[in-house]
């Protein structure tokens, strides 16, 4: 079977080996050293100033928004843009902190939001919480500039496109902040875990405060005594000091040893995921079952799967049949247009219109793209899209 998730990491016996040797001596476990190198690490290849280990990706998306509002970047009661086609946690955190989710429909050819699809919500909004899409983004400087020349605040959501750059930018950079997912199958995993990445100082130190109770144990020190001197607390009592809202979210060293490991490899899984995704891409040209994918924008497409969209859904039925006859794992296109499931629907009453998320959600899947996919399933998974 072609799997949507190969293996639970890149080099897997190595990286087991690895993690049982580490296991067996070490003696803490806790958020500690292997956290702060991984968060250095992971910084230095994001080409970010500040990056923020958290348990996984999903609350990655939920410690920003209570950052932001911490720091006044957003304020409660605020309409938040957000990409149509997503997954349910990143417009979950905006409906749980009392924001209102503005959903923005995609283009078909990038499944992307672009500047035209946001340009009839963009007055409406106040931020715009933008998910680049399975490793693909549509014009992104052009939206970054229309934010900025609007006051909209813009953050990321780059959990599906680690590695994917535009105009020589690394996707999640375009952004005030942006988060990634290191679960099983993503680009890098530690099996459960997520990042915070910025360039914003302010809102790191609010991150690393939401995301352990409100302390500031895990500040650097001139942090500290600026929020001691502010609260009027001495280093006593400070240890139990609780400065704004927050979770706990902390990462165990486990999961961020399992990421140093991993973070070595980040060349050549990006690079390898690229060249099935160029494989991928050339098989299905000229299918015009599908529809086709326009990217020459971007300098590279990382994903950690391959999207296709049928131009009917009688289509679609042939094709998910005859991938899954071919023992090809497949899924929909995350979770489709989100405004139709059943928790968006509960609580939220939207007559937005939304073509092409619609399409998408009724018409599409996509199967795995993994940097150890064998010359076999390659070929077998470009027959299947050559029709």
């Amino acid at each position: 079977m072609i799997k949507l998730i190969k293996s639970s990491f890149y080099r897997e016996a190595e990286t087991k080996r690895a993690l049982a040797d580490f296991v067996l001596n070490q003696d803490v476990f806790s958020m500690s050293e292997q956290c702060r190198t991984f968060e250095k690490a992971f910084a230095e290849k994001q080409e970010r100033a500040y990056a923020v280990f958290v348990t996984n990706g999903s609350v990655a998306n939920l410690l920003l928004i209570q950052a932001l509002l911490n720091q006044g970047g957003i304020r409660r009661g605020a309409r938040v843009g957000f990409s149509a086609l997503t997954w349910p946690t990143n417009v979950m955190p905006l409906m749980q902190l009392g924001l209102e989710p503005v959903a923005i429909d995609c283009e078909l050819d990038t499944l992307n939001v672009s500047p035209r699809t946001f340009e009839a919500h963009i007055s409406r909004c106040e931020a715009l919480f933008l998910t680049n899409v399975v490793g693909f983004c549509d014009d992104l400087p052009e939206l970054k500039r229309m934010c900025e020349e609007r006051g909209v605040l813009l953050i990321e959501d780059n959990c599906e496109a680690l590695g994917s750059r535009v105009n020589r930018t690394l996707l999640g950079n375009f952004g005030v902040a942006s988060t990634f997912s290191f679960f099983v199958g993503h680009h890098l995993s530690t099996i459960e875990g997520g990042m915070v990445c910025t360039d914003d100082k302010e809102l790191y130190e609010h991150l690393v405060i939401s995301r352990a109770h409100g302390w500031d144990r895990n500040l650097p020190t001139a942090a500290q005594r600026r929020l001691r001197t502010e609260a009027e607390v001495d280093d006593f009592y400070a240890r139990y000091t609780f400065h704004d809202l927050a979770f706990n979210f902390r990462p165990t060293e486990i999961n961020a040893f399992i990421g140093n490991q991993q973070i070595r490899h980040w060349d050549e899984i990006v690079d390898r995921r690229a060249a099935n995704f160029n494989r991928f891409c050339a098989a299905m040209t000229g299918n015009e079952d599908f529809h086709q994918y326009d990217l020459a924008h971007m300098d590279s497409v990382s994903n950690f799967a391959m999207p296709v969209v049928c131009r009917t859904p009688e289509l679609a039925e042939k094709y998910r049949a005859e991938f899954e006859a071919a023992d090809v794992e497949i899924r929909p296109v995350i979770a489709g247009d989100v405004p139709q499931q059943p928790f968006y629907r509960k609580y939220i009453q939207d007559t937005t219109e939304r073509p092409n998320a619609r399409r998408v959600h009724a018409n599409g899947f996509y199967f795995g793209n993994n940097p150890d996919m064998t010359e076999e399933e390659l070929a077998t998974l470009c027959d299947l899209l050559g029709g």
